[in-house]
């Protein structure tokens, strides 16, 4: 286990090496065995000057629909927490880009905040969301403009909250999922509580993808569902981070530091483990803007201390070394 602490040197010089401006293009995915069209966008290497993209709630630092830079480029997924989007973690999908990976963050049409939130709150967010990976792995690789471009050999997943849950399910785990009825107290009015006291647990098998060779999950949710049997095929390498005051923050019960040891304690491979100081479970999400500040004091506040901003240069920079190691033919 690491305590976390500012030393990452190398990694900012990985960073500083190759930075360019990223690309920033948007991608649907279609509707497909019954489960719905999404969206996503799309970061890329490239190669002109750095631009501004701007969206509804935020302006990025890239270059809209620029021309991908390179071959043989590695591809990672990016998977938002609950009520979350694909702009959620803007920052670290723009370092990897800068650092010569193709980045794609999606909205998950179950639980994505700027969607249909009715099924939220359902057992069916624990099976869609890993299906939704596959879908979206299966159009990078095969549908996407410039599929050609990427190694298909060499795919890796970035995870926050239930996006945690659902990059472990990718990588090999099968949760238990009647034990999530121990999340929330008997008299909860969530449905999948009821759901689970009717046993109805849903027919859809959770989706495995091998294609998957690396994991960066960050304070991953439902940590009850998965114990050592639950883990066992999930053999891949993991950086694994928990903030020290998740179950001080208001996650519905899903998120806990005791959750995240466990799971670290149970993984049959040893994972690079970061545990964060001071940290809050929101502290992985990027700094706020002052506006989104004021809208949303309960992601974007913060405890006296805790520099947010110098956190995600570490965050980022560990995750970019991370990522090089394992997914970069070669090696860093």
């Amino acid at each position: 286990m690491h305590l976390f602490r500012f030393t990452l040197a190398s990694a900012f010089c990985l960073m500083t090496t190759y930075a360019q401006a990223a690309g920033f293009r948007f991608i649907t995915v279609p509707a497909d065995a019954g489960l719905p069209a999404f969206q996503a966008a799309v970061w890329s290497p490239c190669q002109e000057q750095a631009g501004e993209v701007k969206l509804r709630t935020i302006t990025l630092p890239a270059t809209r629909d620029c021309a991908v830079s390179g071959d043989k480029l590695p591809l990672i997924v990016i998977s938002h927490g609950y009520g979350g989007s694909f702009i959620g973690h803007h920052d670290t999908a723009a370092v990897l880009a800068d650092a010569g990976f193709v980045v794609v963050a999606l909205d998950h049409p179950v639980d994505a905040g700027g969607g249909d939130m009715s099924r939220a709150d359902t057992l069916a967010a624990l099976t869609e969301r890993p299906a939704d990976i596959t879908r979206l792995i299966d159009h990078m690789l095969t549908a996407w403009s410039d599929h050609a471009k990427l190694d298909r050999d060499h795919v890796g997943f970035f995870g926050f909250s239930r996006g945690g849950y659902t990059g472990l399910v990718v990588a090999g785990a099968n949760p238990d999922l009647r034990k999530a009825i121990a999340l929330w107290p008997e008299n909860s009015p969530k449905p999948s509580c009821a759901e689970l006291r009717r046993s109805e647990i849903p027919a859809q098998a959770l989706a495995h993808d091998p294609r998957v060779k690396a994991l960066v999950v960050a304070d991953p949710a439902f940590g009850p569902l998965f114990d050592r049997e639950a883990l066992k095929d999930v053999k891949i390498p993991i950086q694994l981070w928990a903030s020290a005051l998740s179950g001080d923050d208001k996650t519905g019960g899903e998120v806990t530091l005791d959750y995240v040891s466990l799971i670290e304690r149970d993984l049959p491979v040893r994972p690079d483990y970061h545990l964060v100081p001071n940290a809050g479970h929101y502290a992985f999400l990027p700094p706020c803007t002052p506006d989104l500040a004021k809208k949303r004091p309960d992601i974007c506040t913060d405890r006296p201390g805790f520099d947010r901003a110098a956190f995600h240069e570490q965050l980022n920079a560990a995750a970019l070394a991370f990522f090089r190691t394992h997914l970069v033919r070669g090696g860093p």
